[in-house]
């Protein structure tokens, strides 16, 4: 209690003295503590930040009591109860910049904070994460014999990552219950969007897209137009298992096939609303087209199938999508630290929410309890195989295609 009300007398301190300009220099000869100092200007920084731009009105004065509560800046931010909404030491947001490129040394393994445990999204396809069988809905509990409550997601995923060769030892506790220890050798990632690509009798198209980077956009242009060339004429987009990514590639993907009009709504404070329209010279694709949806396919994975089927170009095939509908903007700092702050909510472009709720398919095609997904083994041979014969999901949109099911888009 004592120490609660040191650190909110030295937080005022230094408010007033922030407020009447009393420069660095001044404090420090007045016998403050300079680094200590530097370390509050941060929290208000953050809390400033948080006041002004989240996407709920929040207190400033609730925001600097939850700091001396915890007497952390992430400690602060769990006032507002949003896992997506956290404090990047300079490390951490180096790390999240590496990862827009898709090339990092780590496990390959997507990694959120659900019911308040760290829980792997989804492993990237032919990664050490997914060959030593790690899978969406697993829990780590602890990295290195370092347990995970109360851990960061930033913090998990720099203790996940290394210099290649080196070895990490999670302890993961599966669907079913079951705990185990899995050791992992860490290897040179280089995450490519587009997996597999192949071409079903009849010219019917399959592309499995696997996350979303600065290369998605261009490795789907590619595949499909090597499909085209092959007589394609109606396609099956694969986003099951896709974690989601950066919210420009979901445009540019979506835009690919949506010709006009809107590809998504971001709602801010105040519900005040920002519509992102398609580019009507960037569509130039018209087929038939499934998109292939399930439970871990989550936040640009839903905008871009949401996106195609309120615009009537695609019928979605599958489970309920993951539902996570925020919009981080990270937010670089004077220290070399960044806040990714929630700013808004998705809508898709019919205006449906996202967060939390997911999007149902039009076809729903549920796997089998406690049923691994299918694409996960056909993922373990590489190269294109696609096992459809233990793919009921697949055979669904196939089915779908080879009846002529779907209107053309126009």
């Amino acid at each position: 209690m004592v120490g609660n009300k040191r650190r909110l007398l030295l937080v005022l301190i230094v408010v007033a003295m922030l407020a009447a300009g009393v420069s660095g220099s001044i404090l420090s000869k007045a016998g403050a503590n300079e680094s200590r100092f530097a370390d509050l200007r941060s929290v208000l920084e953050v809390a400033a930040l948080v006041k002004t731009q989240y996407v709920e009105p929040i207190s400033m004065t609730d925001l600097l009591r939850s700091y001396v509560a915890h007497g952390t800046i992430n400690g602060m931010l769990r006032l507002l109860d949003d896992p997506y909404t956290r404090y990047l030491e300079p490390y951490a947001y180096k790390q999240m910049q590496v990862d827009t490129t898709g090339i990092y040394g780590g496990i390959g393994i997507v990694v959120g904070i659900r019911d308040e445990k760290l829980t792997i999204v989804a492993p990237i396809e032919q990664t050490p994460g997914f060959h030593a069988g790690l899978r969406g809905g697993d829990v780590i509990e602890f990295i290195d014999g370092k347990p995970t409550k109360n851990m960061s997601q930033d913090e998990a995923v720099s203790l996940m990552r290394g210099e290649p060769g080196a070895k990490v030892i999670l302890g993961i506790r599966k669907k079913n219950g079951e705990f185990h220890d899995v050791p992992i050798i860490r290897e040179v990632i280089e995450v490519r969007s587009i997996t597999k690509q192949v071409l079903f009798d009849d010219g019917i198209g399959y592309v499995r897209l696997s996350s979303f980077s600065e290369r998605s956009a261009q490795e789907l242009d590619q595949a499909l137009s090597a499909l085209e060339s092959q007589g394609m004429r109606s396609l099956i987009l694969d986003l099951r298992g896709n974690p989601g990514g950066l919210l420009t590639a979901a445009i540019e993907v979506a835009n690919q096939f949506i010709p006009e009009g809107p590809i998504l709504h971001v709602v801010g404070r105040n519900s005040v609303t920002q519509t992102v329209e398609a580019f009507p010279e960037a569509a130039h694709r018209s087929y038939p087209m499934i998109v292939m949806v399930d439970g871990y396919s989550a936040s640009a994975s839903e905008i871009v199938s949401g996106a195609l089927k309120d615009t009537g170009l695609a019928t979605l095939v599958g489970a309920q999508t993951f539902g996570k509908g925020l919009v981080q903007t990270v937010i670089p700092l004077r220290d070399g630290s960044a806040l990714s702050l929630t700013t808004a909510r998705y809508q898709t472009a019919g205006g449906n929410d996202i967060h939390a709720v997911g999007i149902q398919p039009d076809v729903i095609v549920e796997l089998p309890e406690g049923e691994e997904p299918p694409y996960y083994a056909s993922d373990v041979e590489g190269g294109n195989g696609v096992d459809v014969a233990n793919d009921i999901q697949l055979q669904a949109a196939l089915e779908l295609l080879g009846f002529q099911a779907l209107k053309k888009a126009s």
